[in-house]
């Protein structure tokens, strides 16, 4: 696999992104190959996966990047693997189990999509890995990638669409 200096590069509590490199967190479950990710693991998946979208809070900040779409009042992540839209946005109301993307909290105030087990989903394998804010330096995710507020706003600058987010184990 050959890294470039535009790849989101995640090693030993590091994202490494246009030569430098940031503090980060995974998942508690820690970093995991991609063939063992469960839904609900709190692991991380090791691998390449493709930036596939930017998202962000319209009412809290300005747009990170040209290709950002803000986040709407009833915008939603399927995260139920009986869901036949599972690991897909959603919009509530709906009838299987999701994630509010439209938080009262910051965590999700610029989210980063990966390909992770989408667009067409194996049920159980794991749902949305993002890159976000974390809720502070050490406290691990769910599974996601989490980033000091100030250095993911520095990244969702400068990342370009379809970049890669690379997650070695």
């Amino acid at each position: 696999m050959t890294v470039t200096r535009n790849d989101l590069v995640v090693r030993r509590g590091g994202a490494w992104f246009m030569g430098r490199c940031f503090p980060c967190v995974v998942g508690r479950g820690g970093v995991v190959a991609a063939r063992a990710k469960r839904e609900g693991d709190g692991a991380t998946p090791a691998g390449v996966h493709r930036l596939t979208g930017m998202l962000y809070r319209a009412d809290r900040l300005a747009r990170p990047a040209d290709w950002a779409v803000p986040i709407r009042p009833f915008d939603r992540w399927s995260d139920d693997p009986a869901d036949p839209d599972y690991n897909l946005p959603v919009t509530a109301p709906h009838p299987f189990s999701s994630e509010a993307m439209r938080r009262p909290d910051p965590l999700y105030d610029l989210v980063i999509l990966t390909d992770w087990n989408w667009p067409q989903a194996e049920p159980g394998r794991g749902s949305a890995i993002f890159v976000h804010r974390w809720r502070a330096a050490g406290r691990p995710t769910a599974g996601c990638i989490g980033l000091d507020p100030a250095h993911l706003r520095w990244i969702a600058a400068r990342l370009r669409p379809w970049g890669r987010l690379v997650v070695l184990g």
